[in-house]
Parts: C-alpha cells; sequence; structure tokens
C-alpha cells in the first residue's frame, strides 16, 4: 500500500470542532457499555436493591415497539418522558445489550415484567428481518434513507445475529417457549445466508463486504456522506469472526471464511503510523509501524478510500478536514483480530 505525507498542524479552529466532535461521541458510546458491564454479575447482585433498580431503569427506556434508543443510558436514569416517543435501533449497541440484561434479571427474580418485555424486544427482531435475511439499522425502516439499507456498519447485524444465537441455543434464555427459539433460530441461518449473498466478488473474486447493503438486490451502499462504497476493514472482521463462530460451517462458510481472510492479508497497510501534531490525528511514515487496515477500501482497485462530509473520495487520509479526521476510525488493527480467528479456526 502507499504511504503518506503527514500534513500541516490543524487550525485552532478544526482543532476546537475536532475536540467537539470526540467528547461526545466516547461519552455517549461510554453509556452504551454500561449495560453489558453488568452481564458478569452473579444472580444474588440481579436480586439486590441496586440491580433491581437497573432493571426498572432499563425497562422504562423500551419502546412501544419493543427496543431500546441508541446513545442513551438506559441503565443509569429512569426514562422519565412520553414513552410514546420513545424511537429504538439496533445500530450503535442498542437493544441486544438491553435484553441480555433482563434476561439475566428474569433468571435471577422470576419477575414476569422482566420476561414479558424480552418477548417484545424478541418478537420486534424477529419481525424487522427482511424476507432475504438482513436487517434494516432500526424498524420500520425508512421509505427512503440509507437506514433501510442492511447494516453491517458498527456490528449491527452480526450482534443481532449473535443475539439470536443465543435465544434459540442457550440456558440463559431456556424461559423462552419453544416456537420463539425455533424462529430464532431460523432467523440465524437465514441471516448467515443473507451474509453470504452480500459478500462482494472482485474480477470473480470474494473478496469482504460494505458497510451497508441494498435491502433489495444487496448491492453495497452508501450511507453517510464519509461513508461511501467500499469494502469495509472494519465491518468485515467482525462479520467473519462470527462464520468463523459457527460449530458445523458449510461449504460456502468454508469458502467464504477462507477468501475473506486472504483479503485481509492482502489488504494490509504496511509503514504507516496514526499519531498527533498537536491535537490533531495525521499519518506519518514509519517503516518499524505494526500493520493496519483501512476502514474503507475501493473496491474496483484495492486503495484506501477516505472522504470528508462533502462526500468526495480521497486517497490519502491527511487529505480530508480534521474535523472528520478526529472524528472517526479510518485505520484500526481489525485484521490482526481476524488473523488471530482464523488460526484457530481450522484447528476447531
Amino acid at each position: 500500500m502507499t504511504t503518506e505525507r503527514p500534513t500541516l498542524r490543524a487550525s485552532a479552529l478544526f482543532t476546537a470542532i475536532a475536540l467537539l466532535a470526540i467528547i461526545p461521541i466516547a461519552s455517549l458510546a461510554q453509556n452504551n457499555q454500561r449495560v453489558g458491564a453488568f452481564l458478569e454479575k452473579p444472580d444474588e447482585w440481579y436480586r439486590s436493591e441496586e440491580g433491581r433498580r437497573i432493571a426498572g431503569n432499563i425497562l422504562s427506556w423500551q419502546s412501544p415497539a419493543g427496543d431500546w434508543p441508541k446513545n442513551s443510558s438506559t441503565a443509569g436514569t429512569p426514562f422519565t418522558g412520553d414513552r410514546t416517543k420513545l424511537r429504538g435501533t439496533f445500530d450503535n449497541g442498542a437493544t441486544t445489550g438491553e435484553i441480555r440484561f433482563l434476561a439475566r434479571a428474569f433468571a435471577a427474580t422470576n419477575e414476569e415484567t422482566l420476561r414479558q418485555a424480552i418477548l417484545k424486544g424478541l418478537d420486534h427482531i424477529l419481525a424487522a428481518q427482511y424476507p432475504n435475511g438482513g436487517w434494516p439499522q432500526y424498524s420500520p425502516p425508512p421509505a427512503k434513507s440509507y437506514h433501510r439499507h442492511i447494516t453491517f456498519n458498527d456490528g449491527t447485524m452480526v450482534r443481532l445475529l449473535e443475539l439470536l444465537r443465543e435465544v434459540a441455543t442457550l440456558p440463559t434464555f431456556g424461559f423462552v417457549d419453544q416456537p420463539r427459539r425455533v424462529s430464532s433460530q431460523k432467523a440465524f441461518d437465514q441471516g448467515i445466508a443473507c451474509i453470504l449473498k452480500c459478500q462482494i466478488r472482485v474480477q470473480n473474486k470474494l473478496t469482504v463486504w460494505c458497510a451497508q447493503h441494498d435491502e433489495k438486490d444487496l448491492s453495497p451502499r452508501s450511507a453517510r456522506s464519509y461513508e461511501l462504497v467500499s469494502l469495509s476493514g472494519a465491518e468485515s472482521a467482525g462479520i467473519l469472526r462470527l462464520l468463523m463462530s459457527i460449530e458445523r460451517p458449510s461449504a460456502d462458510v468454508i469458502r467464504a471464511v477462507e477468501a475473506g481472510a486472504a483479503w485481509y492479508v492482502s489488504a494490509k497497510v504496511s509503514g504507516l503510523r496514526q499519531t498527533r501534531e498537536g491535537r490533531d490525528k495525521v499519518m506519518i511514515a514509519d517503516s518499524n509501524a505494526p500493520p493496519l487496515w483501512a476502514r474503507f477500501y475501493e473496491i474496483e482497485t484495492g486503495r484506501p478510500l477516505f472522504s470528508g462530509r462533502d462526500g468526495v473520495p480521497k486517497q490519502q487520509f491527511n487529505e480530508i478536514e480534521a474535523e472528520r479526521r478526529n472524528g472517526y476510525a479510518w485505520y484500526g488493527n481489525w485484521g490482526e483480530q481476524v488473523a488471530a480467528d482464523y488460526a484457530r479456526w481450522p484447528k476447531k
């Protein structure tokens, strides 16, 4: 892969904008993680005053449809507004974490209100699945915006499938009636089939996935202005790791994993290090830097792809404005996670 030259230090104005973008994102991410942080607690904790209080908080945030909103402290504070106006989503870790928490709480307390909330959320997830096996970002999906597309972005569909597999197979969800558990397994299988159909071919060779795919023809689709049609170095890692977690993979799954793992080897970016000039994130040449993978790659050329809010594709990270450089994860170690799982996968 090509190297990049370090950019000039961002102006004070751009730096200020970037900081405003970063701080809320970090704090909101912490809010979403609070639900998952309790899942390792013992049953006694779920029966305690604190555990019951947090379960009540989570119940108060459930929308009339059965899902939960994103970027909200659903465990930290009760919702006190008009619940009819709550709008849930599957994005940014929402809904799946709340259902897992409530399942643990129900197992410990046997409180019927918890079970009903879980079943309502599960029914919403099952009903939201497209006939082709994919899920939109939320349901019911909008008629025109990118939220209607099959959403791999931020691990959305992978998390839904992981939850449904748990519902179908784990004792934690043994309280779920058999028809729903069967439906959950069927939805999981349909989701895997959808993933296999979405895997992008370049010159008749399987590669990886886009962060969104069309909900009808399964072609790769863009989302926000800076999230262009591309091969996703981030989201594809989660998809491959899910496929590698299947106990008895089919020949099609094996083929998809092997092709995806090979793509990550070819897409590795060497000789670049992410650093900061003051408070501005930049990429500099460094032959000793560990390998990186770009968030997006051009489908036709396999080159890393970047864009600012203007939606204009760039080939160099340092060419986009400071606000987007600092407010988005353009490089990561996603390929290392794939390689680690792939090294164990044949033995498994």
